[in-house]
């Protein structure tokens, strides 16, 4: 199951800034918007992966994962 998030952009100055709508905390700035983009996507997926590590923790030792 793939999901889908929200960037958003904008550009202020010299300087692109962009947010992921439904991840809090998930921001970045570039001075292109492909950089913005590439770094945003990086953002997440190390965020994603640092909640995932959180959750697991959090479950340990006997939980159940329901997605896989």
């Amino acid at each position: 199951m793939a999901n889908t998030y929200t960037a958003v952009t904008k550009q202020e100055g010299g300087w692109w800034l962009g947010w992921i709508e439904e991840v809090p905390g998930v921001n970045c700035q570039a001075r292109t918007r492909p950089e913005l983009v590439a770094s945003l996507r990086t953002t997440l997926a190390e965020a994603l992966a640092l909640n995932r590590e959180d959750a697991l923790a959090a479950a340990a030792p006997d939980y159940t994962d329901m997605l896989n």
